[in-house]
C-alpha cells in the first residue's frame, strides 16, 4: 500500500513479514563470519546490527571496512542516514540502549513512540467509551512492558505514568467545556466543593488544570 492505492512490489519484502528477518540471516552470514573472524564484540538482529569498538577511531574504521564489505562484496546498501560511530549510550538497539553502569536501558525514542500511541488511543474524538478507551490502554501498556521487562527504566516509567494520568484527567475534564460543569462534576468524584469551586473558576487551560491536586482522579 502506498498512499492508500495498491502496487505490484518489485523488490524487497514487506515489512514486519517473516522472510525479512530469514532473507537478512542468510545474507548477512558473511558478515558474523567476518567480525567473528576480526574478533569483534558484536549484536546483530536480522538487519540491525551493532559492533562494539575500544575508541572512536577504532569504532570509524570498523565503520568503514564494514561498509566497504556490505556494499562492495555483498552487493547490499548500507543506510547511512541511520548509521554512525558513537558512544554506546547514544545508539539505540530494538529500542534499548546500554546505560553508563552496563544495564540494559531503553532509548528516549521508544517513550517518544509510546507517547504517541497513547494519544491515539485517548483521543476524544474516536468516538468510543471510556471503558474502551482503558481496555485497549491497557493492552498496549502490558505488551510494551513485557518487551521492555529485561530493562532497567523505573525513571522513565514513573514519568511516563504520572503523564498518563495527566493526560486521562485533561481528557475528563475538557468535556466539561465551562467552569459550572467543572464545579458539577469534580463533586461527583470525590472532590470536596471549596477545591473544586476554586479550580472551576480558574482562567488555567485544561492541561494545566489537569496538574492540580483538586482534578479528577482516574
Amino acid at each position: 500500500m502506498q498512499a492508500g492505492v495498491c502496487v505490484a512490489r518489485e523488490e524487497g519484502t514487506p515489512q514486519g513479514a517473516p522472510l525479512s528477518p530469514w532473507l537478512a540471516n542468510l545474507l548477512l552470514d558473511d558478515l558474523d563470519q567476518l567480525l567473528e573472524s576480526r574478533g569483534h564484540a558484536f549484536c546483530r538482529y536480522a538487519d540491525d546490527c551493532n559492533i562494539y569498538a575500544r575508541s572512536w577511531a577504532a569504532g570509524q574504521r570498523v565503520m568503514d571496512s564494514v561498509t566497504r564489505f556490505l556494499e562492495e562484496k555483498l552487493q547490499l546498501r548500507v543506510n547511512r542516514d541511520k548509521s554512525a560511530v558513537a558512544p554506546v549510550g547514544k545508539r539505540k538497539f530494538l529500542g534499548h540502549r546500554r546505560l553508563l553502569n552496563a544495564k540494559l536501558g531503553i532509548s528516549p525514542h521508544s517513550v517518544q513512540r509510546a507517547q504517541h500511541k497513547i494519544r491515539q488511543i485517548t483521543r476524544r474524538n474516536r468516538g468510543v467509551s471510556l471503558a474502551q478507551v482503558i481496555v485497549e490502554l491497557n493492552l498496549f501498556l502490558r505488551g510494551w512492558l513485557i518487551y521492555y521487562r529485561h530493562a532497567a527504566f523505573r525513571f522513565e516509567l514513573q514519568g511516563l505514568d504520572g503523564w498518563i494520568r495527566r493526560k486521562r484527567r485533561c481528557s475528563r475534564l475538557k468535556p466539561c467545556k465551562r467552569g459550572l460543569s467543572v464545579a458539577r462534576f469534580l463533586p461527583r468524584l470525590g472532590v470536596s466543593w471549596s477545591p473544586a469551586s476554586r479550580l472551576a473558576s480558574s482562567g488555567k487551560g485544561w492541561w494545566r488544570l489537569s496538574h492540580t491536586r483538586s482534578g479528577p482522579q482516574i
